[in-house]
Order: structure tokens, then sequence, then C-alpha cells
């Protein structure tokens, strides 16, 4: 089994790229819709790494963020912001709440893919060390994403 890696987003459709796209590289990916049930998996599943959205019921991606790097406990794992809200103030919000990398939607799975395995190798975004091709042959777009696809929620 790959490393650990929670994918939430209330958008049902973009959960599902992200899960395929992170499956085929090997990674072992859990789901959550809101940023309180998001909460709850950390707790439960201890995922090395999230993905997160920004705009979700309950309680959104910013303030999930918050509460995840004030907790000694999880303030480690890292997270990446995949979200449509691109304006400076919010990108600057992401980074102000503790966010490791923010990509904006609509996005490239091929560029999650390098940014999940740059973070996993622990390397920074100036391009020092390894560089990761991915293929685009080897990535699911969502116009590509079909139910047959998706192994059963977990």
């Amino acid at each position: 089994m790959g490393r650990k890696i929670l994918a939430v987003d209330d958008e049902k459709h973009i959960v599902r790229l992200v899960q395929i796209n992170l499956q085929k590289e090997g990674y072992d990916v859990i789901t959550a819709s809101t940023g309180r049930e998001a909460l709850e998996k950390v707790a439960a599943d201890k995922p090395e790494l999230i993905i997160m959205d920004v705009m979700m019921p309950e309680l959104d991606g910013f303030g999930a963020l918050k509460i995840l790097k004030e907790d000694p406990a999880t303030a480690s794992i890292p997270v990446i912001m995949l979200t449509a809200k691109a304006q400076d103030a919010d990108v600057f919000q992401g980074w102000k709440s503790g966010a490791d990398l923010y990509l904006t939607k609509p996005f490239n799975p091929q560029e999650l893919i390098t940014f999940v395995k740059r973070i996993f190798q622990g390397q920074t975004s100036d391009g020092e060390g390894d560089v990761y091709q991915v293929n685009e042959s080897d990535t699911y777009n969502i116009d590509d994403i079909d139910e047959s696809l998706m192994p059963p929620q977990k």
C-alpha cells in the first residue's frame, strides 16, 4: 500500500479526479467532503498529506487548515490547497494559514502529481533536486472520469 493522502472537496467529481490520478500513481487515497469530516479523517486515518478545497460546507478549508496547524499532533502534515479561489487575497490567506502549496482550479492532474511527489521527497519549489516527469497519457482529466474507474469508497 502506498503513502496515505486525504483528498477533501465537496465536489464529488473533483475528489474522484484527484483520487483516481493519485491511486494510479500508487497512493492510498481517502476522501472527505467537508472541513469537519476532514478533521475526523485526519484523527482516524493519519494521512501523510492533505489536498483540500477552500469553499466547503460546515467548515471551510481555511478553517480546517488553521485547526490542523494549531494542533501539534497534525501541524507537520503537509497541506495542498486545491481551490477555485484564485484572488491574491485568497492565496495570501492560504499561505498565512499554513498551506504548503496553493493550486488553483481548473488544475492539471500532472501538476498535482508532481507537487505530491515533490512534497514526499522533501523538496521545495526552488527547482533543486530531481525533476519528476509525469506523462499526460498517465493521468486522467475530468472528461475521462467514468464511474467504472472508481474503486469502492472507503
